[in-house]
């Protein structure tokens, strides 16, 4: 085992290399988490894993040490027992997930040649219902930037200055609500270039998922919002999003202070979908803010790590061998579905190393990763550990000519 780094938090690795003509996979996940914030929304401490109810709670449970332990302990498993893999593995447990994964392209560069695989299987990614056999196939990308405003040279009294001057957060709101129409339809010029329609296909493929539209507003105590013209499934997996993550400025202690906000600040994401450049994005949400800060205001904007949207090749030999395996403990074939979330690895791996990537993850996304009281089902164990063997095994009784399709 050996540390991994190139500026930023490092990256572990490891490997097992004694399967000679077997395909050397690359196992992926991720060890650093979210904030808990906020804290007094915890029913048992963050950091101390707590078994309730068939479920463990504890920061990072679901995303993604626990989808990450049931990868790693299969293959303890098979050294313990058998002494040696079904095939190669090289182990690559990435630090920055949650900060876009900064400095991962520069981990791929500097250890090119000891990163070399055939393909990535990752243990993060996640899986859409515990109940419902499934194997994600794509996710969408991310952009992110944060944008400041500033009016008077300092906070100003709300009563001798109160309706002459601009107000900051006023202002700040007031941009991130010309993001949309009233509609809900992005109001950003250039967003929706490169997106393309669901096929037919894709439809079909979608109606044949089990989904309860009623059930998945109520279970989240909402109702329906987003882009219209499209079914829920649509939105969260092929329509791209802007979101206001963050609004701040002025007072916010205890009481009042009544002052007009000199300054006020924000945090935007983008959740991107196949054929949308995350630089050309960040660059058209950045000119419309700009575009439309009023006159009395300044805006500084600071854009954040990117990453492009990702779909494994249909007939990837990897995504084939995992279906089998799915299908082979769970009883029946998985449906493919997509990710709503972002993993910055597929996109950065393509795109560094030009190898796919597959996602084998037992988190569901029902688990509260990024929220008070993540999880993760105890069942989610047993899932994996089983499907995770079933894989390997398959891997290691193919023959050479199978694994000729791993490389594009």
């Amino acid at each position: 085992m050996r540390l991994l780094e190139a500026g930023g938090h490092p990256a572990v690795y490891a490997e097992w290399t004694g399967a000679p003509g077997k395909p050397t996979l690359l196992v992926y996940g991720h060890y650093d988490v979210q904030p808990p914030d906020p804290l007094e929304l915890w029913t048992s401490p963050a950091f101390e894993p707590t078994v309730r109810d068939g479920r463990l709670y504890a920061r990072g449970a679901s995303d993604d040490k626990g989808p990450s332990s049931i990868a790693l302990e299969t293959l303890a498993a098979f050294l313990a027992v058998e002494g040696c893999l079904p095939v190669n593995v090289k182990i690559l447990l990435e630090g920055e997930e949650e900060v876009g994964s900064a400095t991962l392209g520069a981990i791929l560069d500097e250890h090119r040649a000891l990163l070399e695989a055939d393909a990535v299987l990752s243990a993060d990614g996640g899986r859409w219902r515990a109940d419902l056999p499934s194997i994600a196939v794509g996710s969408r990308g991310i952009a992110a930037l944060e944008f400041s405003v500033t009016t008077a040279v300092k906070d100003l009294h709300s009563g001798r200055y109160g309706g002459t001057v601009p107000n900051a957060l006023h202002v700040a709101a007031r941009l991130i609500a010309g993001l949309h129409r009233a509609d809900g339809s992005p109001a950003v010029e250039g967003f929706l270039d490169g997106v393309e329609e669901p096929s037919e296909a894709e439809r079909g493929g979608l109606a044949a998922i089990p989904f309860d539209d009623d059930r998945y507003y109520a279970d989240l105590g909402t109702a329906a919002a987003g882009e219209p013209g499209y079914a829920t499934l649509e939105r969260l997996w092929y329509r791209p999003t802007i979101d206001a993550n963050g609004l701040w400025g002025g007072y916010t202690g205890a009481g009042g202070k009544t002052v007009i906000p000199n300054a006020a600040h924000a945090k935007l994401s983008m959740r991107l979908v196949p054929g949308q450049d995350p630089a050309a994005v960040t660059a058209a949400v950045a000119r419309h803010l700009r575009r439309h800060c009023p006159p009395g205001a300044r805006i500084a904007i600071r854009d954040g790590h990117p990453s492009a949207a990702y779909l494994v090749p249909g007939d990837h030999p990897l995504l084939t061998a995992a279906e089998a395996a799915l299908a082979e403990t769970a009883g029946r074939p998985p449906l493919r579905v997509r990710n709503g979330a972002t993993l910055p690895l597929s996109d950065i791996v393509r795109g560094r190393l030009g190898i796919d990537t597959v996602m084998f993850s037992f988190s569901t996304a029902d688990e509260d990763f990024h929220a008070p009281n993540e999880f993760i089902r105890l069942s989610a164990f047993d899932d994996g550990f089983a499907a995770w063997v079933a894989l390997l095994r398959r891997l290691g009784r193919q023959s050479p000519a199978d694994y000729a399709g791993f490389r594009r």
